[in-house]
């Protein structure tokens, strides 16, 4: 069992079993949201609890999707399609070690002319197997 939290504490959730390779977003819905691009893992939805949520807040961000932060701390935390099985999750709000890698980056299209994707355009991915 792994687990994972918010800067303050006012959201913790857990989650068993091995976590989908980190991906990173570059869209500008993540790169609004977490300044920069958002790191993500993910679980199937049977495999992931919440422990705390008193500072749980969800927005909606699309017709697909929301995402969930804490409204005491501000941290970015959560990514829930409407259809799917899945919770992703940021992978920098694990505690501990997460035993995680960068499988690949998204939406490269749209990332900041402020950094490079390592790999290049070639190393995108757009579909992938939680």
């Amino acid at each position: 069992m792994k687990t994972g939290s918010c800067l303050c504490g006012a959201v913790k959730y857990e989650f068993d079993g091995p976590a989908r390779p980190v991906i990173v977003c570059h869209c500008n819905q993540c790169r609004k949201q977490t300044g920069s691009m958002m790191h993500a893992t993910s679980v199937s939805i049977d495999r992931f609890r919440f422990t705390e949520q008193r500072g749980l807040k969800w927005f909606r961000s699309s017709e697909t999707a929301a995402r969930g932060f804490c409204c005491e701390c501000g941290s970015v935390l959560f990514w829930k399609p409407d259809s799917g099985d899945c919770m992703s999750f940021t992978a920098g709000s694990i505690d501990g070690k997460t035993d995680l890698s960068i499988e690949g980056h998204i939406y490269c299209g749209f990332k900041g002319d402020y950094y490079q994707v390592p790999g290049g355009e070639g190393y995108q991915r757009h579909e992938w197997e939680n």
